[in-house]
Parts: C-alpha cells; sequence; structure tokens
C-alpha cells in the first residue's frame, strides 16, 4: 500500500480482501480494498492488479443504490480509488448467505446441481470465524451464544430479503443473474438506540454472478476455479452498471 492512508493512519484490522484503519473522525473508519484474491478459506492465494479498486468502486455504486431505496449501510464515502469511508460499527458475528439458485458449497453439502434454481430464496447463517471455516449455524445457535438476537435476526432478514429483491432487479436489468451473496451488518448507536445496518461491501467478490444468457461466470468463481480473466469480468459488471473505473494499469497498489 503506498497512498497516504497507510503511512498515516493507524491500521486496526486486516482480512482477506481489506484492510481497516482509523477514521479522521469519531465513529468513522477507513476501509481499503487490496487486490489480495483468495479462496477456499485463503487456502487458495494470489494477487490480481486492480481488483481492489474495481470492488471499491463497484460497492460504492451498489451500496449508495441500497441505501437510496431506504436500507441503511456503513457506507459514507469513497475518498480515493482504494478507501472508503465508513461508519464504525460493532459488527455482528455472521455471515448471512442469500441463495437464488443452488451453487457453491450447498452443492456438495446437499448433493444439488448446480444451476438447480431453488423453490424460494434461502437464507444462510455462517459463524465469521476464519479459524473454523466458517462455519454453517441455525438462530438457535445464534440465539443460544448472543451473537444477535432475535429482534436483530428479524432486522437482519427482512432488510436481506429487500436487499435481494432489489439486487436481482439491478442485475436481471443488465443481463445478469444474481445468483447468491453474502451480506455482513453491524450494529450502531444512532440518537440513543442501537440499530442494524448493512457493513462490508457488496461486488463480484462476495455475489456469484453469472450471465443470463450464456452461464459465464462474472464473479470470483472466476478465480477459485481458475478460468482466468477475472479482472475482465469485473470489468464487464462495472461497464453493465454504468460505473466509470479509471485505467487500472495505471493504479498503484
Amino acid at each position: 500500500m503506498t497512498d497516504a492512508t497507510s503511512n498515516t493512519r493507524k491500521m486496526l484490522y486486516e482480512g482477506k480482501a481489506k484492510v481497516i484503519f482509523e477514521g479522521p473522525d469519531d465513529g468513522t473508519l477507513i476501509q481499503y480494498f487490496k487486490d489480495d484474491a483468495t479462496a477456499f478459506n485463503a487456502q487458495k492465494k494470489d494477487v490480481i492488479k486492480g481488483k481492489g479498486v474495481l470492488n471499491n468502486y463497484i460497492s460504492e455504486h451498489i451500496m449508495q443504490a441500497v441505501g437510496a431505496m431506504g436500507i441503511p449501510t456503513h457506507f459514507l464515502a469513497r475518498i480515493n480509488d482504494r478507501e472508503q469511508l465508513i461508519r464504525q460499527l460493532e459488527i455482528v458475528p455472521i455471515e448471512v448467505v442469500v441463495r437464488n439458485v443452488a451453487a457453491g458449497s450447498i452443492c456438495s453439502r446437499l448433493g444439488l446441481e448446480e444451476g438447480e434454481e431453488l423453490p424460494q430464496t434461502l437464507i444462510e447463517f455462517c459463524l465469521k470465524d476464519d479459524a473454523l471455516g466458517d462455519p454453517v449455524i441455525a438462530p438457535e445457535h445464534i440465539f443460544t451464544f448472543g451473537w444477535a438476537s432475535p429482534e436483530e435476526l428479524e432486522t437482519i432478514c427482512e432488510d436481506t430479503l429487500r436487499i435481494n429483491d432489489f439486487l436481482t432487479g439491478m442485475f436481471h436489468a443488465i443481463g445478469v443473474r444474481l445468483i447468491d451473496f453474502k451480506l455482513e451488518f453491524g450494529r450502531i448507536e444512532i440518537d440513543g438506540d442501537i440499530e442494524i445496518i448493512l457493513a462490508d461491501e457488496i461486488s463480484p467478490d462476495n455475489c456469484r454472478l453469472w450471465d443470463i444468457h450464456t452461464n459465464e461466470k462474472m464473479d470470483k468463481d472466476r478465480f477459485r476455479r481458475d478460468l482466468g480473466g477475472l479482472i475482465e469480468a469485473y470489468q464487464e459488471i462495472a461497464s453493465r452498471l454504468n460505473v466509470r473505473i479509471p485505467d487500472i494499469s495505471k493504479i498503484d497498489p
């Protein structure tokens, strides 16, 4: 990282695809998008130049659109090609996986065929713990161990289904099927009340996106499955969304 932030801000956390720095004001953080690509709980790793830039711009576009439909998010502003200003949250340690079509781990777990339409949208929960491999959990686990209250989980599920309906329509309009995606949420105090709001990112890194006509994969499965062309696929998603991306060949890592 060669930007000013990495030299002047305190790093608070580094994940597989992003770094979190302290923000300029109380209650804010800076989210930095790396070019690192990982799969299978980081057993497969690489660095793909420009991936972080594409995810930054695409996630900015989608987070703004989700916010405009009335779902509160942690996104405040894009600072530069790799960084966003976000609200500081207490992250709920749950990954919310939304499945519209069978793909990925659910196929091997339940013996489903990839591409099989699900009878209805399925929401699964995983414990956010890399050391344990992000295991699938039930609501009873969430309540028993205090990761979220029943009221909080109800809000998470309601917001998740609204986001899914919105994104499904948005992607369909540009010729893309939203197969599945992952969301994270966090707590924030607003006017004395604790509220649940959307966190993390929404990008081809945490969505499965297939071309409607060809079923060509336009997401991180291109890296997982050694298909190549990940940057070109992400660029195509950005282009169809009318998201203007700078020349990534001229951007420093």
